[in-house]
Parts: C-alpha cells; structure tokens; sequence
C-alpha cells in the first residue's frame, strides 16, 4: 500500500522510484492519468538522463490527436516492488503519468474530503 498525497487543483500523485542504469535510485512524483491507458509515461529527456533503454516507436492516440512516441524499458520501485514496465516516451509529456494499467493490479482509494489516497496492492 502506498500513500499518495492531492494536488493543489485534487491531482492525484503518487511517489515512485525510478532506477538509472547505474543503478540510483531517483524518487518522483507521478500524476495517476486516468485518460492513459499504459503503465508510465515520461517526457524523452527524462527518460535519455536515467539511460533506459529504446525498444520500439508506436503511432498513439492521444487527446491531441495521433502522434509517434517511443517505448522505453524503464525499471521502476512501487510500493516496494521493482518491476520493468513498458514507458511511453516524448517531448509532449510534461508530467511523469502513472496510467491505467497500475489500476489493474492496484485497489485505489480516494477521500479527498479527508486527504485519503490509497493504492492498495494487498490481498483481496
């Protein structure tokens, strides 16, 4: 279970640790993107500073339209648990996106009325 914390405008944000490929360990706050349907995503300088590896380019829908970005291997630590995920790339992100996907192995709870956000990844 981590705990994440409210935007100024009810964002929700959720820390995460990503690894470089020196193996640091970099904390950041990621916004949870409902309208992103992958695991991260990430602006490309960012992602060119931890030294992840390009595996593929993919065409995406997106709010703006159809665009080209590219998939990253990244290494990441979420609620302590290092998984390799697939991160979407470009120079369009301007926030570190948490999508969907993490909704699919999570529990998210949500009480802005008492400052509560939760992602539970504990038994049913």
């Amino acid at each position: 279970m981590i705990e994440g914390f409210f935007g100024s405008k009810g964002e929700l944000y959720f820390d995460i640790d990503l690894i470089t490929d020196l193996e640091e360990t970099i904390t950041v706050a990621a916004l949870l993107d409902t309208g992103f349907t992958d695991w991260l995503g990430m602006n490309t300088q960012d992602v060119v500073a931890l030294g992840w590896q390009e595996l593929e380019r993919r065409e995406m829908t997106t709010a703006l339209g159809e665009g080209e970005f590219s998939i990253y291997e990244g290494r990441v630590v979420f609620d302590s648990e290092e998984s390799i995920i697939p991160v979407v790339v470009g120079d369009e992100i301007v926030e570190v996106l948490l999508g969907l996907k993490w909704l699919e192995v999570g529990r998210l709870s949500v009480d802005k009325k008492r400052n509560s956000l939760i992602l539970d990844y504990g038994g049913d």
